[in-house]
């Protein structure tokens, strides 16, 4: 639940290359002031979890991805890729000692090949995801554009710290406020009657809680990643309405409670 010291990252002569959304410990960059805008090296980052739903310093990133599924709720198959004018240089002044697959070629003859960010793909996508796709921002636009968005995830977000804040057994995995994913969103277990058990108990318990939310229809895979500690993970995306994460709020406390009660009357 917690992040490097950014302030440390030499973004003045250095390639920088990483995620701005930490979705298996909840975290996120919480701005871009730790890039430099003079820099000279090249910033290239991942930020499948974060366009739409975050306010991304643009002018500081050089290379980003992103994919159609996460915010915007399409295909997981398909994404985008933007290039700065800087990374074009690059691309135009470095030539790799190794040969390069045919479909991570961006030049020809030394120079940037304009053709797959106008239409002229290497293999050709399927129609269907990318009218899925367009629909998906024509909705966004219809509520609002991009702003809209980012205030329906910072909603989610919002809902979730207040029910935490009451809820004396959950707390965040991240600690620090300014660096909790609102897309990701992950919290823990604080109960001491949780903490006793072992990590695989642990696990039995938050799955047992899962297992229940999905027989009710009201949620699915609420666990978080294997590889995160014991935990919950809610999607909180502009396509998840905050009305929808108050109720499943709720109905995670009570499969908590319900599972705690029968474990430990099986003790007694």
């Amino acid at each position: 639940g917690g992040i490097p010291d950014l302030s440390r990252v030499d973004t003045a002569e250095r390639d920088v290359v990483f995620t701005w959304n930490g979705t298996t410990s909840g975290v996120r960059v919480p701005n871009g002031d730790w890039i430099r805008a003079d820099r000279k090296g090249l910033t290239l980052c991942d930020a499948t979890s974060a366009v739409f739903a975050m306010d991304m310093p643009w002018d500081k990133l050089d290379v980003v991805t992103w994919s159609w599924q996460k915010v915007l709720g399409g295909e997981a198959a398909h994404g985008m890729l933007a290039l700065s004018p800087r990374a074009i240089e690059r691309l135009e002044s470095y030539a790799p000692a190794w040969p390069l697959p045919k479909i991570f070629r961006m030049t020809k003859g030394g120079k940037f090949n304009e053709e797959p960010f106008v239409g002229k793909t290497i293999n050709t996508p399927s129609m269907l995801a990318v009218e899925d796709c367009l629909d998906a921002l024509e909705w966004a636009e219809g509520i609002g554009g991009l702003s809209a968005l980012l205030k329906r995830s910072a909603a989610n977000l919002t809902a979730v710290e207040d029910w935490v804040a009451k809820t004396d057994w959950a707390e965040f995995l991240p600690e620090r406020a300014d660096i909790r994913s609102n897309t990701s969103i992950c919290f823990k277990i604080v109960d001491p009657w949780f903490a006793a058990q072992d990590e695989e108990a642990q696990r039995k318990i938050i799955k047992d809680t899962e297992k229940m939310l999905d027989k009710e229809g009201i949620a699915y895979e609420v666990a978080n990643h294997r590889d995160a500690p014991p935990s919950y993970r809610l999607w909180g995306g502009a396509t998840v309405e905050t009305a929808d994460i108050k109720s499943c709020l709720e109905w995670i406390n009570w499969a908590y409670q319900t599972v705690r009660a029968e474990q430990q009357a099986k003790a007694a």
